[in-house]
């Protein structure tokens, strides 16, 4: 067993299969593609395929591999190739409703401890899509980190408004403002990595997360795209979840830009990225309260003090009811998907081949 894996520490060590690790070796996905993966096992980068016991068993988004996964692998060819026949647990998991109409999970990363949302100070800074991307993390068990690009495009003042805007939304978020054009802010950045911990970086498209990672390595090794005029907004130039290795140990998970953030999370994900609301929720008159219209709401209480945004409580409502809604919708969709699942066990038990 390979214990140089990067990031496989104490959390794994306990969770291995022993049975297992007698036919397969541990593994960490370093890169998604359509139909394979690109992994590592602390030495060399390997071309893997799923196993067809791996396909078969797998019934949802969740089982199957992402970057930042340990897996049990079986190495061919002199290392050129592998298949991947199971998940060890996973620490932490960073998923989004799945774009468009489907209702079922998206996967972006595992693994990871701390994720760094970067937003930036131009057209791209958007308080309400902060909020949701904490939901998200918070709901992964992720430590939330915020980093404010292109701070060269504002005054000292004016940036030091915006972090006080955010701080007192959200009092235990760690936020830094840089600017890729500054040297000592892209050394400020690069402290803020620890050695053998993942990190993942995850923003809208054109907010700098690719011309950032490109500094922390010393090379052009990503290419960037500029951003519209317009509405500030970039095209993809990271097209697939990568991990990358900083100098120092530190591991990287680099995303596409996200359009989309629809939640499926659990209420209590919504809850504790609004403290503040659920903590004066507590304050209700009624524990079923709906917060719109009864009487004794602590809410609307605090919103007609001042003590509280509407916006802030329209974001709240609004995720909390977008939470439930996809939540109900995917335990239906399961509930379906295991009934007929059963179905045809029992066809195919009652019909046998011939």
């Amino acid at each position: 067993m390979n214990l140089e894996l990067p990031g496989f520490d104490e959390f794994f060590t306990g969770k291995t299969d022993a049975e297992k690790l007698q036919q397969f070796s541990l593994a960490r996905v370093i890169a998604v593609n359509k139909n394979s993966f690109l992994i590592t096992d602390g030495s060399n980068e390997i071309f893997a395929e799923l196993t067809g016991k791996f396909l078969f068993d797998a019934s949802s988004p969740l089982d199957y591999p992402v970057t930042g996964d340990f897996v049990y692998a079986r190495v061919f060819n002199e290392e050129s190739f592998a298949v991947i026949d199971g998940l060890l647990p996973r620490k932490s998991l960073l998923k989004r409703k799945m774009p468009g109409k489907k209702v079922d999970f998206q996967l972006i990363a595992s693994n990871i401890d701390t994720a760094i949302v970067v937003q930036g100070l131009d057209g791209d800074y958007n308080l309400r899509r902060l909020e949701r991307y904490l939901v998200l993390i918070r709901e992964g068990n992720i430590k939330p980190l915020l980093l404010l690009s292109k701070s060269d495009l504002m005054s000292k003042s004016e940036i030091e408004m915006r972090v006080d805007e955010i701080r007192r939304l959200v009092p235990e978020l760690e936020v830094v403002s840089y600017s890729s054009l500054i040297k000592d802010d892209l050394e400020k950045v690069r402290e803020l990595f620890t050695p053998k911990e993942t990190y993942c970086l995850i923003g809208s498209s054109g907010v700098g997360k690719t011309t950032l990672l490109n500094s922390l390595l010393n090379k052009e090794a990503f290419s960037t795209q500029p951003v519209r005029e317009k509405d500030h907004r970039g095209r993809h130039t990271t097209t697939r979840r990568e991990l990358i290795v900083l100098d120092n140990g530190a591991m990287i998970i680099d995303t596409p830009g996200m359009r989309e953030l629809g939640l499926m999370s659990d209420a209590d994900a919504v809850d504790e990225s609004f403290s503040d609301i659920y903590s004066l929720a507590l304050n209700c008159r009624f524990r079923d309260c709906t917060h719109t219209r009864e009487e004794g709401c602590a809410l609307l209480e605090a919103i007609k003090k001042g003590e509280l945004s509407p916006e802030r409580f329209n974001s709240y409502i609004k995720l909390m009811k977008e939470s439930r809604f996809y939540q109900m919708s995917y335990l239906e969709k399961r509930k379906k998907d295991k009934e007929f699942g059963k179905m045809v066990k029992s066809v195919l038990k009652n019909h046998p081949k011939k």
